[in-house]
């Protein structure tokens, strides 16, 4: 599970997170949802403790990310915005070497990165070297290294950026089945069709705050919208 509880960060003059709170259960797929800028990244960046909030705190899997961030990081696998991956490393290498990094025994690291090759469709690319991967076969391969240490929680920041409609059919199976084994998904987009396809739960988020949390109906009726785009374009303020 994922907690906020009233995080906050501020760059300079700009607040780009205030007091935001949110729950994440497992066995649920969460969306955090928001506009460019509206505080997403940032959120989550607090949340697998890249940053430091100025206050509140966060759980994983009850572990203070301020407390234990060392900790509170091995409970996640987490999927950055525009991810980064070793170019000069085959895909395989690159699931192996964050297999280290964690601390999976080589052989089980192997066997692991067979089954994620798999799971993941990456049979035709898993040992070429990743420099020329499609913007597909990037996330698939930041995806598997997230996923090498069976985290039970996973976070991903816009998954589905740049994606063709067949990675991410492929994306949703697998968070589906994730789902399925009682992991806890965390995702944030600004693409109301992934929210509507694969969330339990949505918070909704802009201008660095929460401006609404619940299941999909419980924000619709909040609205009093019919539809989930019409929601959080008023929640939002935006131009109906």
């Amino acid at each position: 599970m994922i907690e906020a509880r009233a995080l906050s960060k501020r760059f300079g003059a700009v607040q780009a997170v205030r007091e935001v709170s949110l729950a994440a259960a497992d066995g649920r797929i969460t969306g955090l949802l928001g506009p460019n800028g509206a505080g997403k990244s940032t959120t989550l960046r607090l949340l697998y403790t890249v940053l430091k909030p100025d206050a509140g705190d966060a759980l994983i899997d009850g572990v203070s990310v301020l407390k234990s961030p060392r900790e509170a990081a091995r409970r996640l696998g987490v999927l950055p915005s525009g991810a980064g991956i070793y170019p000069n490393l085959t895909a395989r290498e690159n699931i192996l070497y964050f297999a280290a990094l964690e601390g999976v025994p080589p052989g089980e690291a192997r066997a692991r990165a067979v089954e994620l090759v798999r799971l993941l469709e990456m049979d035709d690319f898993a040992d070429r070297r990743a420099r020329g991967f499609s913007q597909g076969q990037r996330v698939k391969t930041a995806l598997a290294r997230s996923l090498v240490h069976r985290p039970r929680n996973l976070i991903l920041d816009e998954p589905t950026n740049g994606l063709d409609v067949m990675a991410v059919r492929s994306l949703r199976r697998l968070l589906r089945a994730l789902k399925e084994e009682g992991h806890c998904v965390l995702f944030s987009s600004h693409v109301m069709q992934e929210v509507s396809a694969l969330c339990d739960e949505v918070v909704v988020i802009g201008a660095g705050t929460v401006l609404a949390a619940g299941t999909p109906d419980e924000i619709r009726a909040q609205t009093g919208t019919a539809a989930l785009e019409d929601a959080f374009v008023q929640l939002i303020g935006g131009p109906e």
